[in-house]
């Protein structure tokens, strides 16, 4: 049976804490969240995923950053792989050097509690 395909996107997306997002600034490098460290990658996103990412992992957190990274520094350090129900993420096989990083955006809440996204991520 032949593997799913997906279309590469230019950018993937790493939700995290602002204060571990700031450490990792600090030292040029993020090792992930502790879901990362237990599963041995970094959880990334597309960005048709972010949303769906966001509602379902982290809904009940405050604080957070999305963090846009450019694909092309990461090799083949960047697998994408099945989830659940088949659906391929990124997942990043080595620590994140901040320097891929192209943005960084805090995620605010709208009145309604759902998080506003960036222009051109699909809004939860």
């Amino acid at each position: 049976m032949a593997s799913p395909k997906r279309e590469t996107p230019d950018r993937v997306y790493k939700i995290c804490d602002r204060r571990s997002w700031e450490q990792a600034r600090a030292s040029g490098r993020y090792f992930g969240s502790g879901d990362d460290a237990r599963d041995g990658f970094i959880h990334l996103s597309a960005p048709d995923q972010v949303a769906g990412t966001l509602e379902r992992h982290f809904a009940h957190q405050d604080d957070l950053v999305l963090i846009g990274v450019d694909v092309s520094p990461l090799g083949e350090a960047l697998r994408w792989e099945p989830s659940q129900g088949g659906v391929l993420f990124p997942h990043l096989y080595q620590p994140l050097d901040v320097a891929a990083v192209t943005s960084e955006v805090p995620l605010v809440r709208a009145p309604d509690g759902r998080y506003q996204l960036p222009e051109g991520l699909v809004p939860c």
